[in-house]
């Protein structure tokens, strides 16, 4: 019986690698300008539907995650980043240097790095959010 440790496979030194050398910030910034900062046919937790999102143009995105998945030949790339926004720009002077939160975003790219899907949470409470219904 083969027993094998994925802990030092080359495998993980290999996803280690790609992801290290991605440029994520680029590849939200991307999609966000696609978007126009805008989130289209969106249901909240509570099932409210709203026909358009509209984010502030000054909002950072963390990435917090990303992951590899593959199955049978179909591979990709999932980068999950926290959406934020700096409350100096929106002249918020009771927290000066403190950041409001507006949801995550989600984008899975194929293996050549192209757009697949795109899972949005966005905090439908926050100032900084424009919505139509």
């Amino acid at each position: 019986m083969t027993i094998i440790e994925l802990k030092n496979h080359r495998v993980w030194q290999d996803l280690t690698e790609v992801l290290e050398n991605l440029d994520a910030n680029s590849l939200v910034a991307e999609h966000l300008e696609l978007c126009d900062y805008k989130v289209g046919g969106y249901w909240d937790e509570q099932d409210e539907f709203y026909e358009e999102i509209i984010l502030p143009r000054s909002l950072s995105a963390d990435l917090v995650s990303s992951s590899i998945g593959v199955t049978g030949r179909k591979r990709w790339i999932q980068l999950k980043f926290v959406l934020q926004a700096d409350r100096m720009n929106f002249q918020d002077w009771s927290h000066p240097n403190s950041r409001q939160n507006l949801g995550e975003l989600t984008i899975i790219y194929d293996e050549n790095l192209q757009f697949v899907d795109e899972n949005w949470q966005i905090n439908i409470d926050s100032p900084f959010i424009g919505e139509q219904k």
